[in-house]
């Protein structure tokens, strides 16, 4: 996958459910943290302060799950090019031994911040983003 972006996530006891692992909710953070970041580290800083990313859907397969202590690495990439101001994001967590345990993909509307309205994604903004062909 190229152009995608990696991060380590560490269970604490403060993501634990009662069910003894990591709950949904704590999931759902962490595909915010390293996307935001993602945008954060690869996007034109002129292009970071002038946009902001809201969610607008999430898709979610389980098929694993982590306990305290436990760590999990998180690949986030673009699959696809936007369509107008959204474009899909995709984030797979894998376990130590390379098994994946929850991979999502979310779509994402780029907000130009000064008017608060939706906005194209132009091909400069996306091109980091997009694998190269």
């Amino acid at each position: 996958m190229s152009n995608s972006y990696t991060k380590v996530f560490t269970a604490t006891a403060d993501h634990i459910d009662e069910l003894g692992h990591v709950n949904n909710a704590e999931w759902i953070r962490w595909v915010q943290d390293i996307a935001t970041e993602h945008w954060s580290t690869v996007a034109d800083p002129a292009h970071v302060e002038a946009f902001i990313w809201v969610v607008t859907r999430h898709e979610i397969d389980y098929r694993g799950n982590i306990g305290p202590g436990e760590s999990v690495t998180a690949t986030t990439y673009v699959p696809d090019p936007p369509r107008g101001a959204r474009f899909d994001r995709c984030v797979d967590f894998h376990d130590d031994a390379g098994k994946l345990l929850v991979a999502v993909r979310s779509t994402w509307a780029m907000i130009e911040r000064e008017s608060g309205r939706l906005h194209r994604i132009r091909p400069e903004i996306a091109e980091p983003f997009l694998p190269k062909v």
